[in-house]
């Protein structure tokens, strides 16, 4: 990866995050209980959403740059995970459980694990290597899955609220759309997700990518 994708690889995960604490701040005791996505309620998905900050911490061996990933990118941590280890009934007690982590005031606890995490990766070079469930990575091969997280999410959490769009996502967003289109090639879909993309034809009912 060359210095100046790293550095977008850095600055829209910045920006991601950004706008997932800006979502959360705008937040009111009602919405909290809101249902979201599935069967998770808004506080559901932002615990499960404050993962993709709380991953970097957990994951993360600033002093290890030695050795060679067994994941390339954020295709190969898909395919990954897709092959064994997103299992929606485990995923979705995650959530849960790190809604409730969130504590009484859910907003400022992910503000602060947010200014936290971003410290933490602003002083690790690119090739720390990060140890997911999934398999090892560089930092930078790493942070656009974890982009990918906050912006669908902070999405979703935003549709579920009636919340607008932070505007922080602009930045980031148009990198999440190609990891979506890299990963529907990646899984056979390329021909289907291009045509619905140019009006074509629509996409099946509860397509993913992911």
């Amino acid at each position: 990866m060359s210095d100046d994708n790293a550095s977008d690889v850095r600055t829209h995960y910045r920006q991601a995050a950004a706008g997932f604490v800006a979502l959360l701040a705008a937040l009111r005791g009602a919405d909290w209980s809101a249902p979201a996505l599935g069967q998770w309620t808004v506080r559901d998905l932002a615990g499960h959403t404050s993962r993709a900050l709380l991953t970097v911490e957990s994951y993360l061996d600033p002093a290890r740059t030695v050795g060679a990933p067994s994941l390339e990118d954020a295709v190969a941590y898909y395919r990954a995970a897709s092959a064994g280890l997103a299992d929606p009934g485990a995923v979705a007690e995650r959530g849960r459980q790190a809604g409730a982590a969130l504590g009484v005031r859910p907003a400022e606890t992910s503000a602060v694990a947010a200014q936290r995490v971003l410290t933490l990766v602003d002083g690790s070079p690119d090739d720390a290597l990060v140890t997911s469930p999934a398999g090892t990575m560089t930092l930078t091969g790493y942070l656009p899955t974890r982009t990918f997280e906050l912006v669908v999410h902070s999405l979703d959490l935003a549709a579920a609220t009636g919340a607008d769009v932070p505007a922080q996502l602009a930045g980031p967003l148009p990198a999440c759309l190609c990891l979506a289109a890299a990963l529907a090639a990646d899984r056979g879909d390329a021909v289907d997700v291009l045509l619905a993309l140019t009006g074509r034809r629509a996409l099946p009912a509860g397509f993913s990518v992911v």
